[in-house]
Order: structure tokens, then sequence, then C-alpha cells
């Protein structure tokens, strides 16, 4: 469970997100987070997908970025505000060599906090602690399924595609990787 001024640290994917406001702090009404998106952040494929059960909010307020909305690449800088829908998708990436700054909110909080801890927990587990690098390869395409799988009524896959991604957890269940996030 997230804590107010808890940094969830995704850098090896080019993200930093500060707890503003846990869902428990706001009785489970909203999850407020503090966004740095490292420059070309999301640039080799962003997670598209949608929050089936909660509205997601974003203001830009450093640098310029772009917001996936529906079917199209929508740019957005300072001050931009974007509310994306329930059930709507969406992805965001930083195209620049700068950082972004963005306040974001999921209204229902629900899980996705735990969400986010268990993404770093992943982060951890397969980035190689030398480099620094992770790479998206079989083992980690597994455990983000997994993951992914989790999470069902807070966030789901579009691309790639939602039934890859259960056909995938389940193959993961098999080969032992089911427990990583209990």
């Amino acid at each position: 469970m997230a804590t107010k001024n808890q940094v969830l640290d995704m850098t090896p994917v080019g993200m930093k997100f500060t707890v503003l406001q846990a869902g428990s702090d706001t009785g489970g009404k909203s999850l407020d987070l503090h966004w740095e998106l490292l420059p070309k952040c999301n640039m080799k494929g962003p997670l598209v997908h949608t929050h089936p059960h909660a509205i997601e909010t974003y203001e830009v307020l450093e640098g310029e970025m772009e917001f996936f909305l529906k079917d199209k690449w929508l740019p957005a800088s300072k001050g931009d505000k974007l509310t994306v829908p329930k059930g709507v998708t969406h992805a965001f990436r930083n195209p620049t060599e700068k950082i972004v700054t963005v306040y974001n909110t999921h209204q229902p909080a629900l899980r996705m906090e735990n969400y986010f801890e268990d993404v770093c927990k992943v982060l951890d587990k397969l980035t190689d602690n030398r480099t620094k690098d992770f790479k998206m390869n079989l083992k980690s395409i597994l455990y983000m399924s997994v993951l992914m799988n989790n999470y069902r009524n807070e966030i789901i896959a579009k691309n790639p595609p939602d039934a890859a991604i259960k056909l995938l957890g389940f193959i993961s269940k098999l080969v032992g990787i089911n427990t990583y996030f209990m």
C-alpha cells in the first residue's frame, strides 16, 4: 500500500512517480501522483491501455509530451490538461530530450498504487544491477503478463492485445511465475 511522498521508481523504463495522495488519504476517491518522464520515455512502444473502472487525468506541469487517445497521438505542453474517461484507450510518451513533469490522478484509486508498486518490483527483479538496463524479453513479458492479469479491474492492455496478455499469464503460471505478487 503506497504512502504519501513515496517514490515509485521506474527509471529503467523512463519514469518516476511520487505519491501526493494515496488511496488511503482520499478514502479511495483518488490516487494523486507527480510524474517525471525521462527523455524518450515510452518511445519504443508504450503500453496502450484502458482503465475499465476509473477516470484518469493528466496536467502537464513542465515540458512537452504526447498522449495517445482512442486512435491518434496528440501533442501536449505545459498547462495542458487531459481527462480520459473510463474504458477509453490511451497511452503517453515523452519524445523530447528533456524531463517532463505531470500531475496525474486515478479516480477512484482502486488498486492502482499496488499495481505501480508491483511494476517497481518486477523492474527491480529484471533490471541488470550492473548496467541498470531493462530489456523486454520473454522472461520480462511473462512477469508483466502475470502482473497485468492480477490487476484486470484497474488496467487492461490494448497493445499488446489483452488476449495475448491472458494467454501469457496462463503460461507464466504453468512455469511457476504465479506467486511473485501474492
